[in-house]
Order: structure tokens, then C-alpha cells, then sequence
């Protein structure tokens, strides 16, 4: 017990216990019965049982992004102004005709439901309501205590229905577990939800740490919870809180916006935004006071690993550079540098050209885009090579070969280069969104030149010019998150919670079709077929449109 790595062990076997006894039951989409053969009512009676839930808590967040292959690549950034759908394995973020209540072929959706409801929730909840038991009031050694555990878990619970909310609009809110299933579930609106989620995140904030201890990352902490406090603020239209949330971050002596090389690529060729993208250079330990949030999957380190070993960015973002063969018919092969992407989401025109207006910007530098390929087998006679684009087809040019941030690249996993898996940190909040979604509270409440003092940090920082306070808009306020946290901060949700998704998927969209199948009514994703059957005992609405 003296280790995460031991802690999140025991917290899997925990969670998987009562997870596959409860999910081979459609009825129990929403029941909040954990069942298990290692019970909550036997391990949460002393302060290391509520340890390996909480570790199992952690380790369930970041699965967010490895339930499934593509589901997290296809929920968060295909079919919006940045990225597009590539393959045919998946047509729902292309043809938005195809985006119905059925789990095929949108088991994204359902995945990321069962993921919230039969994951994320119940966990949580178990964690808060068997802390709140009168009758374990003697494991603590003070309140203090007690509420630190009971935030760790509000914490999740309020990410969690802050997700629901921006896909969904309106959710049941579940907040106990029940000892019996129930069928009667009923949506919450929206503003519902979203006060929900921050009533948590206000309790997380004011009970959690500032900074984990060393090899704690991923854990929860305050500053975590008033940068998700900042985006729920805004979503309800109190933007005075919002920026008094994000100030509390932006402020604080621990974080600070990384200006000057560090960690470990800080002696090779690059800048201080390749330095915050490179395998290694995630975690605190790094140097690196700009993390607020991580997903651990570099392995051999306390936390790392992943139910699919490794992350999937190179994989699902990055070109299927193995189709592309040179004129003498040799292939391209994977590579330790390049990885094996399969093009399952491509970029834009967007995000490869459009918002690049500035030369000097070293988020658009050669260490931070990639721009040019070559042909790489040794066996060619083409060897080394650039690949020109105007000899290839469109489909080459769709999936196979296109323009990318390199912050998705990363060593491979166990040195497999042919996985498509790398050995490299997720970020999941970073200070310079903190300062961006302050920017956007100004921007609404009609303070353009504080907006613009927020945005010109992150701008000077990437040696772009500054702005002024008449060019704010919500849009530039889009463009400047595209070009520094692209593929970072889940730009669906981003559009979604903004209302703005339709709009920018008309006017950037790579393809006709997703232009074309696009409707109003897309802004919410429809609520899973399955989840509305199961709950046979009340109506659960659906969307408008599905």
C-alpha cells in the first residue's frame, strides 16, 4: 500500500468486481447497485480502503480516453471545425444523419454514457455516501480528513456531470446508491446539471490541495477544480465567478505559464511548446508548473499504464502513413519517430492552414507541426525522399498523408512501433486554458481589453503577436484555442457547451458531407436508446431531433 501503482491495483480489482457483475445487464444502465465479491460495506471501513477506491476513481477518468479504440477521438475532436472523419469504420461524426439513439454506429455515445453512469457515478458516489456514514466517524482524524476524501470523489462525480451536460443537455442526476434497482429516472435540465456539477467542484475547491505529493499525479486537486469551476461558471452565465475561479489558478504561486526551455529535450532542437509536448515532460516532477491535470500512461511509473497499454493519439490522429507506397511500389514502414497512425481523424483546412496567420507563431514551427513526409523504406530507391502531395489521390491525401500537430507523437509503447500505442501523458487541463477561458468570461461580460491581456500571455508565450481589445470575439477566442490546445481540450464539448458547433462545422468542415448532413438539433448528442428501453418505469426523454 505504500505505492500508487500498488494502491491503483487494488482499486481495479475493486471497481472490475462490481463492473462486470452490474454491465451484463441492460436494466442496470442507471441502477446504482455495485455489486461485489470485495463489497463497499467490508472495504470502506478504514482510511486505506477509501485509498483504493479513490485510486480506482483515478484509474476509471482516465479511461475515458481508452474505452475503445477510436470512441475518444471520434466523440472529442472528429466531425467538428478541426478535425474530420476519415475512416469508413466509423460514419457517425462524418454523416450527421447517421448520429441516431441505436449504439450502432454511434458506440461512442453509448460508451461514454455507460462510462459516466455505470463508471464514474456509482463509484463516486459510493466513495461520498459511505465517507458521510455517522458510524465511521472514528477512522478520521479530523474533518478536515474525511472532507478530502469526500472531495477527491465530488470532484470526479462533477467533471463527470459537467461531460453529461455538454453532450447531452439534460440528465438524470444520480447522487446515492440504491440497494434495490430503480426504472423511473427523469432528465434534469441542463442549468440543472451544470449546478450539480458545480456545488461539487465548489466543495472540491475548497477541501482538496493545491499540489499532490510527487508521483500523486492525476489525483485531484483545487486548482483542478476551480479551472473546471471557470467553465461551469460560464456555461451558467456567472462570469464574475468564473474569472474569480480562474484567478484563484492564475494567481497562485505553484502554476505558472512555461516561457523558457526545460525537462527532457530541453538540450535538442526545439521550443518551450515542443518542451510541454514531449514524453517525459508532463508530470511536475519535469519542471513543468503549467500542468494542472494528467492522464498517466508512460509506464514505469507510479499511475502509468492504460487498459489498452499506452495512448492512442498517434494512432487515431496521426496519417496511415503505411499506405503510402513510392514509385517503386515500396511501402512505407513504422517508425519510433513517426509512430503507425491509421488516419481514423484527420485534420482540416482549418486547423492546417486557416488560423496560422502569424509566421512567428512556434505552435506552426517545424517542431510543433508537421508538415513534410518522406519516404522511408530502405528498400526504395526512393529512400528519403519528400512525398508530394500532387501525386497522390484524394483518398491518399484524406487519411493517408496530412498535415498535424506533433505534440500527438510520442515513443512507442514497450519500443512496438507497429501498436500505433505511445509512451507519453495526456494533458487534460493546462494554465494556458485557464487563461483562456478566463479570457472568454471577460469577453462576455464586455471586458475586451482584460480578454485581451489573457489571450496575449498564451500569444507571447508562442512569440505571436499581441491583439487588441477590438479584435476579441468569441470566434478569435476559437481560433486562439485551436492553435494552442488542438487536439488537447475536447473540442467538441468545447463547441457544444458554446453552442456553436453547427455553425463551425458549416463553414470548416473538410467535406461536403458533415457540411451538408449537419442540422440544428446536432448540438446535443440523443440519449442512448438502450438507457431510455431500460428505463421502462418513467419516460426519459429524448432530445429534440432523434
Amino acid at each position: 500500500m505504500n505505492t500508487l501503482k500498488t494502491k491503483l491495483l487494488i482499486g481495479i480489482v475493486l471497481f472490475l468486481g462490481f463492473i462486470l457483475l452490474n454491465s451484463c445487464d441492460d436494466d442496470n444502465l442507471l441502477n446504482e447497485t455495485p455489486k461485489s465479491s470485495v463489497s463497499s460495506e467490508t472495504t470502506l471501513t478504514n482510511k486505506a480502503g477509501f485509498e483504493a477506491y479513490l485510486i480506482g476513481l483515478v484509474r476509471n477518468a482516465r479511461e475515458e480516453l481508452t474505452n475503445g479504440d477510436d470512441n475518444y477521438f471520434i466523440a472529442n475532436f472528429a466531425g467538428t471545425d478541426l478535425g474530420e472523419d476519415a475512416a469508413t469504420e466509423r460514419s457517425s461524426a462524418r454523416n450527421y444523419s447517421n448520429l441516431t439513439p441505436q449504439s450502432f454506429p454511434n458506440g461512442n455515445i453509448t460508451t461514454y454514457w455507460n462510462w459516466a453512469y455505470g463508471q464514474m457515478i456509482v463509484q463516486a458516489n459510493t466513495i461520498i455516501q459511505s465517507a458521510q456514514n455517522p458510524e465511521l466517524d472514528d477512522i478520521w482524524e479530523n474533518e478536515e480528513e474525511k472532507n478530502r476524501v469526500i472531495a477527491e470523489a465530488r470532484f470526479f462525480r462533477g467533471y463527470t456531470y459537467n461531460l453529461l451536460a455538454n453532450y447531452w443537455g439534460g440528465v438524470p442526476i444520480v447522487q446515492e446508491v440504491r440497494a434495490e434497482p430503480k426504472f423511473d429516472y427523469v432528465r434534469a435540465s441542463r442549468d440543472e446539471v451544470y449546478e450539480f456539477a458545480k456545488n461539487d467542484l465548489e466543495f472540491a475547491a475548497e477541501w482538496l490541495p493545491e499540489v499532490v505529493e510527487s508521483g500523486q499525479d492525476g489525483r485531484a486537486t483545487s486548482a483542478m477544480a476551480n479551472h473546471l469551476l471557470a467553465e461551469v461558471y460560464i456555461s451558467l452565465g456567472q462570469y464574475n465567478e468564473a474569472i474569480e475561479s480562474a484567478s484563484t489558478v492564475i494567481n497562485s504561486p505553484n502554476y505558472r505559464l512555461m516561457t523558457e526551455r526545460f525537462g527532457s529535450s530541453a538540450g535538442e532542437p526545439g521550443d518551450v511548446y515542443s518542451d510541454l509536448h514531449k514524453s517525459g515532460n508532463h508530470r511536475r516532477s519535469s519542471g513543468n508548473l503549467e500542468s494542472l491535470y494528467i492522464w498517466q500512461f508512460e509506464h514505469f511509473v507510479q499511475g502509468g499504464g492504460g487498459n489498452r497499454n499506452g495512448n492512442a493519439y498517434i494512432r487515431n490522429l496521426g496519417p496511415f502513413l503505411t499506405k503510402i507506397s513510392a514509385p517503386d511500389g515500396f511501402g512505407n514502414i513504422p517508425t519510433a519517430e513517426l509512430g503507425r497512425g491509421v488516419g481514423h481523424t484527420t485534420t482540416t483546412n482549418y486547423s492546417r492552414y486557416h488560423i496560422w496567420n502569424d509566421d512567428n507563431d512556434i505552435r506552426n514551427s517545424e517542431y510543433n507541426f508537421r508538415r513534410t513526409f518522406y519516404y522511408n523504406n530502405p528498400q526504395s530507391s526512393h529512400f528519403g525522399e519528400e512525398i508530394k502531395k500532387e501525386n497522390l489521390t484524394r483518398e491518399d491525401t484524406l487519411r493517408h498523408l496530412y498535415e498535424y500537430p506533433r505534440k500527438i507523437e510520442g515513443p512507442p509503447w514497450e519500443d512496438n512501433t507497429s501498436s500505433g500505442r505511445i509512451n507519453k501523458d495526456v494533458y487534460v487541463y493546462r494554465l494556458a486554458e485557464t487563461y483562456l477561458l478566463r479570457a472568454e468570461a471577460y469577453h462576455r461580460l464586455g471586458d475586451n481589453q482584460s480578454a485581451a491581456d489573457d489571450i496575449n500571455a498564451v500569444r507571447a508565450r508562442a512569440n505571436a503577436s499581441p491583439i487588441g481589445a477590438g479584435e476579441v470575439t468569441i470566434d478569435f477566442i476559437l481560433d486562439e484555442r485551436a492553435r494552442e490546445l488542438m487536439f488537447e481540450a475536447s473540442r467538441k464539448r468545447t463547441l457544444m457547451r458554446m453552442g456553436k458547433l453547427v455553425e463551425r462545422v458549416r463553414e470548416w468542415a473538410l467535406l461536403e458531407e458533415p457540411r451538408e448532413t449537419i442540422q440544428d438539433y446536432h448540438n446535443l448528442w440523443p440519449i442512448p436508446q438502450e438507457a431510455i428501453d431500460a428505463n421502462f418505469g418513467s419516460e426519459l426523454e429524448q432530445n429534440p431531433g432523434y
